[in-house]
């Protein structure tokens, strides 16, 4: 087996000397647990443990010769710093909660773990003591995959480690629940005509709102919106959710709207702007378009979420009542994959039936021909 023991002469610490198969090197290891070796026992140990993870398949020289990050604890909070600046406000915020209140917690109690001991049965066994809904564990374990993700390119680690697969989440995907154009525009006109113009703008252009309550004044030019701000956790951000810009024409049924925007005095450089609001700029926040949107609703007698009863509501519309297809929908809402607006071409129950009842007749006028 390979190794040795030594002792340095003017010191007196020792080390293990090592011949690294991948590498084809041979090496000095010099420390056990971050700290240097003086005892010919702890030497021994170290070097037992060395070989018995070449015999067990779990061995990585990099284990044992890394100084820096041995530790995954001290790791983790220096990469939440590290990578702060590229984060958008509301990541940001779940990763540190996530950090505080699932990972560091567990690796604490696991002491033992180093960034090189994660492997699947580690983070299986870390995925299965979350207390957390399957959505909520999916993201805490997506959240550790970015710090090791950031560990292998730092070096840290040679291999990214396997992942549970999705499937064992247990994930269920909710229906999309919407309301047809009709149901849909009762509620827009429960609407107060003070705050309607940014409910048609989301309506008609399948915007996120929080695209809609960033906009300027000066993302709209010659008919054509550009969308290219957002806000994240209440803080006004200069890029979208997913990162990209995206041109959208406006809808000619909104136009009116978007004219009475313009023609009120300009009393911020947003292009939506509630005369209630109370903060400087007066720009809506997804609060205030919450509460206006419930309060619709109750008088038009329907209960359903703003996100639900606007840009879920307009993408099946264009499917199911306007027959529209997916790659058709795929252009107006400029979503990046097609998979995305799949869901919305689920056809309703109604539709199905329709189906089968033509499928239905059909048989029947064939027995008769026969």
């Amino acid at each position: 087996m390979s190794g040795s023991v030594n002792q340095r002469k003017d010191t007196g610490a020792y080390y293990i000397q090592w011949y690294d198969k991948k590498s084809m090197k041979t090496v000095k290891v010099y420390r056990y647990n971050g700290e240097k070796i003086f005892h010919k026992k702890t030497a021994n140990k170290l070097l037992a443990q060395m070989q018995g993870a070449v015999e067990n398949g779990t061995y990585v020289l990099e284990r044992y010769t890394k100084q820096r990050w041995t530790d995954t604890v001290p790791f983790v909070r220096e990469w939440i710093k590290a990578v702060r600046p590229t984060l958008s406000p509301a990541t940001y915020k779940g990763y540190k909660s996530y950090l505080k209140n699932h990972i560091i917690p567990y690796f604490k109690v696991n002491s033992n773990l180093m960034l090189h001991d994660i492997q699947l049965d580690v983070i299986t066994d870390f995925k299965n003591q979350l207390p957390l809904q399957p959505k909520g564990k999916f993201n805490v374990v997506n959240c550790l995959k970015a710090i090791l993700d950031y560990a292998k390119r730092s070096r840290r680690i040679t291999v990214m480690p396997s992942f549970p697969k999705k499937s064992t989440y247990q994930l269920v995907e909710k229906p999309i629940v919407w309301l047809p154009e009709k149901r849909q525009l009762k509620i827009l006109e429960q609407i107060p005509e003070e705050h309607q113009p940014i409910f048609y703008f989301l309506k008609y252009h399948v915007r996120r709102p929080a695209e809609a309550c960033s906009l300027h004044r000066e993302d709209y030019q010659d008919g054509v919106f550009t969308i290219h701000r957002s806000i994240s956790a209440r803080k006004l951000v200069a890029k979208t959710k997913t990162g990209e810009i995206h041109t959208i024409p406006c809808h000619p049924d909104c136009e009116e709207h978007i004219e009475k925007e313009l023609m009120k005095p300009i009393i911020s450089p947003f292009l939506f702007t509630n005369p209630r609001a109370r903060k400087p700029g007066k720009r809506y926040t997804n609060e205030a378009l919450n509460n206006i949107w419930k309060v619709a609703c109750k008088k038009a007698g329907e209960e359903i979420d703003m996100y639900s009863g606007l840009k879920h509501s307009s993408c099946s519309q264009y499917i199911n009542e306007r027959g529209l297809s997916e790659s058709e929908l795929q252009v107006i809402t400029d979503h990046a994959r097609l998979e995305s607006v799949r869901r919305y071409a689920k056809t309703e129950v109604k539709r199905k039936k329709e189906l089968m009842m033509k499928n239905i007749i059909n048989i029947q006028d064939i027995a008769k021909n026969e």
